[in-house]
């Protein structure tokens, strides 16, 4: 039986992720993960030997990052920085809904190398 991480990596092949990766302390990847396989390795989270989760570019010297990490009293504490726009945040939930839904937003906010600008126009 395939892990929740393994069920999201399956059928992406060997090739690295084309924008960014969320990494386990556990070593489960997933590479450019979706809404939905953010929320399964936040859900495989413990408080013991699986207690964070770090999203950011595959860069060196990457400029913004996501974690959640697993609070003793229950709940998660994600943490969001982006050094190009000055932000730093931090929050608490339970949810882990709220968490996945949020950061895959906030992630389509940030600027990756090669992939060409967002466009907004007025309707």
């Amino acid at each position: 039986m395939l892990t929740r991480p393994e069920r999201a990596r399956r059928g992406r092949g060997t090739v690295a992720a084309e924008y960014y990766g969320a990494d386990s302390e556990n070593g489960d990847r997933i590479d450019d993960p979706s809404e939905d396989a953010l929320f399964m390795v936040i859900d495989d989270l413990n408080d013991t030997d699986n207690t964070f989760v770090v999203v950011q570019p595959d860069e060196d010297e990457p400029v913004w990052f996501a974690s959640v990490a697993v609070l003793d009293e229950g709940g998660y504490e994600i943490v969001r920085r982006d050094s190009s726009r000055r932000e730093h945040e931090v929050t608490t939930t339970s949810s882990i809904n709220d968490i996945a839904h949020d950061l895959t937003i906030w992630i389509a906010g940030r600027a990756f190398p090669g992939r060409p600008p967002r466009r907004v126009t007025d309707f």
